[in-house]
């Protein structure tokens, strides 16, 4: 597992949370639900479209990035 950045956004598809948890005690998982968007403008920025369960859908960001774990 590695910190989801800027650079490995594009490639990462499952992703998991650092902090929360299920309730039988496993990572919160979620998966890619469309392309990375990215900002010539702003090269720091990025957001990723991700779904949770059946349907909690959000955008892993770069402001909220360090708590997520690209897995592969």
């Amino acid at each position: 597992m590695e910190k989801v950045t800027r650079e490995n956004c594009e490639f990462l598809n499952n992703f998991e949370h650092t902090k929360q948890k299920n309730a039988d005690g496993s990572r919160i998982r979620a998966r890619r639900n469309g392309k990375t968007k990215t900002w010539i403008n702003t090269p720091y920025k990025f957001r990723i479209p991700v779904k949770y369960g059946l349907q909690h859908y959000f955008y892993i960001t770069n402001e909220n990035c360090n708590d997520w774990e690209g897995i592969q």
